[in-house]
């Protein structure tokens, strides 16, 4: 199995830091976000991967990323989409890499503890979604469960305003080879773009669309809010040590500073 890393887009939810570089180099603790979903797929057991990036940003990748030795990569590759046209439409770019195998797909921006290891490595057919008990589902796509059999899903809708279930659909899929044939048969949808929903949605029409839920941290960081969440986390994982409370520190300051 191959991976692929979607790093594109220009990243204006977090201007003005985006003027500087592109979104998936942007810091998270210690590290560069795009390593994050590089190691996952590593400790999955992939070792050939296809990093797709755009803006004008999209150099900044081979200072930082190299040959991708220094991650445990044995092969990397860059792809640049030119305009932004969607998940799948960048994913569209990784056809000639990925040839006949299957590949892990995983978004630029999504960092995760969860080990996919086996899943990876029992993967056969079809496509498999990684799923994740959210509070605001209506920020994601989200999976509609037949209602006499919760291991399937019927569809999966794009940001509902009423959304049938908890989950999120994240930013981490598996596909065989025939995702390619699926992204071609799209339309654009009404963003213009092609939807990575819409691929989902070919592979459950076929009856090859499985999913399982992704256990320990999970999150995308393409918000401020997300992103000090995430660096937050990883600090505390990394050291060892509970982050600041910083309500308490925010509390305490006003205090001081209304102090005679």
């Amino acid at each position: 199995m191959k991976g692929v890393v979607l790093a594109g887009g220009l990243g204006s939810r977090l201007y003005p830091l985006t003027f500087a570089t592109n979104k998936h180099l942007l810091p998270i603790y210690d590290k560069p976000m795009v390593f994050y979903p590089i190691e996952t797929l590593v400790r999955a057991g992939i070792s050939e991967v296809m990093v797709v990036t755009g803006g004008p940003h999209a150099g900044d990748f081979i200072r930082v990323l190299k040959n991708g030795k220094e991650l445990g990569l044995k092969h990397l590759e860059y792809a640049f989409q030119e305009h932004e046209g969607g998940i799948a439409d960048a994913l569209s770019l990784c056809e000639d890499f990925v040839d006949s195998d299957s590949l892990a797909v995983i978004l630029g921006d999504n960092t995760t503890d969860a080990d996919i290891h086996d899943a990876v490595q029992s993967f056969e057919e079809g496509a498999m979604v990684f799923l994740r008990k959210v509070p605001d589902p209506e920020r994601f796509g989200v999976p509609v469960f037949d209602l006499h059999d919760s291991r399937r899903i019927v569809a999966i809708e794009e940001k509902p305003a009423q959304p049938k279930s908890q989950y999120a659909v994240t930013g981490l899929y598996l596909y065989d080879r025939h995702v390619f044939k699926h992204i071609k048969q799209l339309e654009p949808s009404a963003r213009g773009e092609l939807e990575i929903t819409d691929v989902n949605n070919a592979y459950i029409e076929t009856g090859l669309l499985r999913w399982t839920e992704l256990n320990g941290f999970w999150s995308d960081a393409g918000t401020f809010e997300s992103l000090f969440r995430t660096s937050a986390y990883w600090a505390q994982k990394v050291t060892g040590t509970a982050c600041e409370d910083f309500a308490s520190y925010i509390q305490e300051a006003r205090q001081g500073t209304n102090s005679p």
